[in-house]
């Protein structure tokens, strides 16, 4: 009986559109990711670190990411407690690098552009790694755990500088909604115009990425029907030497 009634369900609300769908999913994959990871993020900023520390957020954004891929492939008072009602952009009391990323005081616009394109070109690096079955690759149903492991990867090797947005998606959304919940256009003035940085970095690093990946690995592969062709070259060339 439920088994009809979800077909009837689905005969009558299923989508029929793939763009649809596909959007939904994606949807609902970055607010799974932007809700474990800014949660974390938010935990150790609001409790001035007693609930959380740099660990805490790469494992935030691990699992957030790992969770986003098996599905797509608030804010609380302690806001007013923490900024006595203020909405800061930079400074000590900051709050909307909760958010999206800013940088740190030493990076420069240009080495904040490097940085994104090297972390997101090792990241789309290793995902064509793990996904590609002419390599080792990861086992089926493993690739979501393998992804979040390179996340943490590079939260841990490369955050230092300005976190690790390497996802247009994962940063100027919540940016824009920064930008109309309170805390202004200054979130796209701080650092230097700093908004732009993880949206065009990840760009380039990933087209990066897929190229090396392609260069010196892809490329290289022997295709199927060419070695069953060389088998049986190689086949006829024993029988005839016999």
């Amino acid at each position: 009986m439920e088994s009809e009634s979800k077909i009837k369900m689905k005969e009558k609300f299923g989508l029929r559109r793939d763009i649809v769908k596909e959007f939904l999913a994606e949807f609902l994959g970055i607010f799974v990711l932007i809700l474990f990871g800014c949660g974390s993020v938010a935990q150790t900023v609001l409790s001035k670190g007693t609930l959380g520390e740099p660990l805490t957020i790469h494992i935030g954004f691990t699992l957030g990411v790992m969770m986003a891929v098996y599905m797509a492939g608030g804010v609380s008072d302690a806001f007013m407690d923490y900024t006595d009602g203020e909405y800061i952009v930079s400074g000590a009391n900051a709050t909307a690098n909760i958010f999206a990323s800013y940088p740190a005081k030493h990076l420069s616009v240009l080495n904040g552009f490097v940085d994104q394109v090297i972390a997101t070109g090792a990241l789309v690096l290793c995902i064509l790694a793990i996904t590609d079955q002419k390599n080792i690759g990861a086992p089926k149903g493993m690739e979501p755990l393998c992804i979040g492991l390179i996340i943490l990867a590079i939260g841990v090797s490369m955050g230092l500088n300005c976190g690790y947005p390497i996802n247009p998606a994962r940063d100027l959304g919540p940016r824009f909604f920064t930008a109309v919940a309170g805390w202004g256009m200054e979130v796209f003035r701080a650092g230097g115009c700093w908004w732009w940085i993880p949206v065009v970095g990840p760009m380039v690093g990933g087209a990066v990425g897929a190229g090396i990946y392609f260069l010196l690995i892809e490329l290289h592969h022997t295709e199927p029907d060419k070695k069953e062709e060389n088998n049986v070259q190689e086949k006829y060339e024993m029988v005839t030497l016999s």
